[in-house]
């Protein structure tokens, strides 16, 4: 019998009520090879033939895993046969529950595969399923340490940012994001889930033209500043666009245009600002993130079949066949117009003394609030307090060395501000929690 004939079964484990369902085409017998690594992720809507080839070609030969929460086996075909590359074998895994996630031979399955594809669904059972656990941790001892490519669609390409909206409580449309930055729907994660290396400032967004998604991103990359008092980055694709990064960091953007005018986004902070953090992003106060309507640069690009279009994630300046635009939103509206190429010039090193080191204790706090570790002299920064409706509130600061002020909430009532440290064109933002 000709060992690679096509075989298509449902595992066994699945009628014994196992936590998943298997569902596998190909050759039985493993192979080991050397996989070419990158990340394709695809705006969700039908597979882009083009960037699945590009993702098939970089497997080398080897073993396809699909993973998902939902659904059953149809990638195996299309992906075996149907995009005329050779690989091995394709395997779907349906993970039914999280014990998926620490059985035997779902674990041996990702170490022995070359390509990893996360399919649709729901991206909080991927996240609740397979975050801290051995799933997570095998995926990036596979990029990290065999090279593997991945890849994934709609909720599979919403879950390989270093920030990622988790949708635990549910989706969230761009009218109620903007309206209110932290309504409970404003899920923005940054616990390490999958990590890869030119992911590691992203956040992403899929169905970015169905419904229209720009609000709610510009709304995620406020709460990354405010939250986590860093300039995070985004990509994003229509529906029938794909973004396939290669080791080197340049990202090619595939599609069918003109058949389908489709684009993919790379959104950033502007860094010609001299302040690039939001003007207000507050529970309950729609957001401004304006800076003279500039505030985010964004590279669009049109897919093409042959991946002419491309961006370079090594300095999110240099790009080929897209348009610059200015992203911005005002009092909870979101703004776009035409903008300008991106001219990031390095910082003097005064002017790159960064606040993002700061620590803030004890929070909860019942009166006395440190903030220590400053990296710019305390006589110089400015220290802000904010209740939770946005409104400035009066607390005494006692400087008590150059990098360590004292602050008294003493009289505070209970409840949830925001401290912001301002300085040299730079702003940082911490929850505090003020208890009785």
């Amino acid at each position: 019998m000709n060992r690679f004939l096509i075989l298509f079964f449902l595992s066994p484990w699945a009628m014994a009520a196992q936590p998943y369902t298997s569902y596998f085409t190909g050759n039985p017998s493993d192979v080991v090879k050397t996989p070419g690594g990158g990340v394709c992720l695809m705006g969700g809507a039908t597979e882009d033939d083009h960037a699945m080839k590009w993702f098939l070609q970089r497997a080398n030969g080897g073993d396809i895993l699909v993973l998902r929460t939902s659904g059953s086996n149809g990638y195996n075909n299309y992906l075996y046969t149907d995009l005329g590359i050779t690989v091995n074998s394709v395997e779907t895994i349906v993970c039914n529950s999280a014990a998926a996630s620490q059985h035997p031979y779902v674990l041996q399955k990702i170490q022995q595969a070359e390509a990893i594809w996360f399919a649709g669904g729901d991206q909080w059972k991927y996240i609740s399923y397979w975050r801290n656990t051995p799933v997570d941790s095998l995926i990036n001892l596979a990029i990290k340490e065999r090279n593997v490519v991945i890849g994934g669609t709609s909720a599979g390409m919403a879950i390989q940012g270093k920030y990622y909206f988790s949708a635990q409580n549910g989706t969230v449309t761009s009218t109620a994001a903007l309206s209110n930055p932290y309504h409970n729907l404003v899920t923005v994660d940054s616990t390490t889930f999958i990590q890869s290396e030119y992911l590691n400032q992203v956040i992403t967004d899929t169905h970015f033209d169905n419904p229209d998604r720009r609000g709610r991103l510009v709304t995620f990359l406020a709460r990354i500043s405010t939250d986590y008092g860093v300039g995070g980055t985004a990509i994003a694709c229509d529906e029938y666009t794909a973004v396939c990064i290669d080791t080197n960091g340049i990202a090619r953007v595939f599609g069918d245009y003109p058949s389908n005018a489709d684009n993919a986004y790379f959104i950033q902070p502007n860094c010609e600002l001299a302040v690039q953090t939001p003007e207000s992003c507050l529970p309950g106060v729609p957001l401004t993130w304006n800076r003279g309507s500039q505030a985010l640069k964004v590279y669009q690009v049109k897919g093409r079949s042959n991946g002419s279009g491309f961006f370079n994630l090594n300095d999110w300046e240099t790009g080929s066949g897209g348009t610059w635009l200015h992203w911005s939103a005002n009092s909870g509206t979101f703004l776009e117009q035409n903008g300008s190429p991106i001219s990031c010039a390095p910082l003097s090193n005064d002017e790159n003394l960064q606040l993002n080191e700061c620590q803030v204790y004890p929070n909860p706090t019942s009166g006395r609030l440190v903030i220590s570790n400053l990296t710019i002299d305390a006589e110089q920064c400015q220290f802000t307090l904010y209740n939770s409706l946005g409104q400035k509130m009066p607390a005494a600061v006692q400087v008590l060395s150059p990098n360590l002020v004292e602050m008294d909430l003493a009289n505070f009532g209970t409840g949830v501000y925001y401290l912001s440290v301002a300085a040299k064109g730079r702003e940082w933002f911490s929850q505090v929690v003020v208890k009785g």
